[in-house]
């Protein structure tokens, strides 16, 4: 997961202001650690399925942890904020929110430490919570504060620069992670041992600890602003109710013997149930609702829902799946042998991304199309050589090359057009994991690592739609959007129990990836259709960042 829209606005300048590179630089390395982390559960997730003897559905517990902490984070900060009738984050400045965020970070990684020493995975669950939890609060007020670190004119140039770190994150987290947990990224097989998890997850705290000194100390801006907080609360209360429906569906799937499948199926027509019904009673009288009465956030909510639940979703059952006997090798491959796959999962998001930034550079009409050509292989280039570094074997990752080139063909033909490229990228996801599902070997892997290209840019694509006309309502709108990285909390373990059943299994299971790339097409056409209703015509420009 990478950085996301902040809820809060900068304040335009007319001044042109200096950069202040040594504090982007600084910030960069906490969009770096947020993909770092966020990939890395990539491999801590099959370590832990392993060494606590979980089913897959349980292992995807961690992810549920980590991403749900998004949203009660996000959530948190929206109804504090309603109750005190003031944006917290605005009030105690960017800078401060970022640093308490590092703190509560380094708790959270710290704690790692004795939950895996009393080889407890509930504790270490817990941790993960409060890992993402500090994650919450960084991003919210990360975004806004590179934008306040320069020139707001060139604000989005930084937030790209941050975005494609974010990505070189996502890349080298699952490399680096194999190497401390297993001690090698080759084939050799290891175990791990509890002092493996203590390096590892020492060295992490160290790191967010002194990037917070770091801001504690160096005089940089606040980043405050006096913008008025308008709060939603009908809007907060559904979202609170929405909260406890899944969060009591879900423990009663995992507590009882009702069965997982039948909660989370559940618990995902609950979520749409909700959002609708509240944007029906907000047509009909928006006080209190907000951005709820625009159709078109409703339709972008779900589909963030959706892309962020099947981003992770393809990664973090990638690795059980790698595992599975006759699928890639007759006995599967080991723990310590997944991690160049993962990384070249997530370097497809960076190859995307990358390829995206090129319009924010002042290039010819010659000139870009060169570029989206040489800038995706160059992207593929670094991924092989740090795969190379750190002992992986590439050879059989060569052959990626003509998936990327599919790739820059659709990118072609989206023309940077928010409904035509998500339509296009859904579209061919989708196909590209029905053909995952057909196949075995490596051809399989491909199909379902290049759901990592399709997802690259889907972000902006949804956000920009999502938040199109809400005028007022916009910084509202971004942060119901952003809550919905609530996705994640359902899709992965919905995807995990499928293929603990034995009569899908795991390879199977990636259906669900494919159903939510359909759907995800289909709101494509259905966000086009509400806001052409509204006069908007939005496929000439992207928005956002992802």
């Amino acid at each position: 997961m990478s950085q996301s829209i902040s809820a809060t606005t900068i304040p335009q300048t007319e001044t042109a202001v200096k950069t202040n590179t040594g504090a982007l630089a600084t910030l960069v390395i906490v969009f770096f650690f947020w993909g770092f982390i966020a990939a890395s559960n990539s491999i801590f997730i099959p370590f832990c399925r392993t060494h606590f003897s979980l089913t897959q559905f349980q292992s995807q517990l961690i992810g549920s942890a980590f991403y749900g902490a998004y949203f009660i984070g996000s959530l948190t900060l929206y109804l504090v904020s309603s109750l005190l009738g003031y944006d917290i984050i605005n009030r105690i400045g960017y800078k401060k929110g970022i640093i308490y965020g590092l703190w509560i970070s380094v708790i959270g990684a710290l704690a790692i430490i004795p939950s895996a020493n009393a080889n407890s995975f509930p504790l270490i669950l817990v941790s993960f919570f409060i890992v993402a939890l500090g994650f919450s609060l960084q991003q919210t007020a990360a975004q806004p504060f590179a934008i306040a670190l320069g020139d707001s004119a060139t604000g989005s140039h930084r937030l790209n620069l941050a975005g494609g770190i974010n990505s070189l994150g996502t890349t080298l987290g699952p490399i680096i992670v194999s190497f401390f947990l297993f001690g090698t990224v080759g084939s050799q097989q290891t175990e791990v041992t509890v002092t493996n998890i203590n390096n590892l997850y020492m060295i992490v705290a160290a790191v967010f600890a002194a990037v917070a000194l770091f801001f504690s100390f160096s005089k940089l801006p606040s980043g405050k602003n006096d913008e008025k907080f308008e709060g939603s609360m009908k809007a907060a209360f559904s979202l609170i109710i929405m909260t406890v429906i899944l969060g009591l569906l879900i423990a009663i799937g995992q507590l009882t013997d009702v069965g997982k499948l039948p909660m989370l199926v559940i618990a995902f027509i609950a979520v749409i149930s909700i959002l609708f019904y509240s944007n029906s009673n907000a047509i009909k009288n928006n006080t209190g609702w907000g951005a709820m009465k625009y159709p078109q956030l409703i339709f972008g909510m779900l589909g963030i829902f959706l892309y962020v639940g099947v981003e992770v979703t393809i990664d973090n059952n990638f690795g059980a799946l790698l595992k599975t006997p006759g699928y890639i090798t007759s006995a599967g491959l080991h723990d310590n042998e997944i991690s160049k796959y993962i990384s070249l999962y997530w370097g497809s998001l960076m190859i995307g991304r990358w390829t995206g930034a090129i319009s924010v550079f002042d290039l010819s009409k010659t000139g870009k199309r060169i570029a989206t050509i040489v800038v995706p292989f160059i992207a593929f280039g670094v991924i092989l050589f740090v795969n190379h570094l750190y002992g992986n074997d590439i050879i059989d990752l060569l052959p990626y090359a003509g998936v990327i080139a599919i790739a820059i063909m659709a990118f072609f033909f989206g023309q940077a057009k928010p409904v035509k490229t998500l339509l296009t990228l859904a579209l061919l996801a989708t196909f590209a994991m029905l053909f995952g599902v057909l196949t075995n070997g490596i051809v399989s892997v491909y199909a379902f690592m290049s759901g990592g290209l399709c997802c690259s840019i889907m972000w902006p694509c949804i956000f920009s739609l999502g938040v199109a006309g809400l005028g007022k309502y916009t910084s509202q709108g971004s942060a119901f959007l952003i809550m919905m990285i609530l996705g994640v909390a359902i899709i992965p373990p919905f995807h995990g129990a499928l293929g603990d059943t034995p009569f899908i299994g795991m390879h199977n299971s990636y259906l669900v990836a494919a159903t939510c790339f359909a759907f995800l097409a289909f709101l494509s056409l259905k966000l086009k259709s509400v806001l052409k209703a509204q006069n908007l015509d939005f496929d000439a420009q992207i928005g956002g960042g992802h």
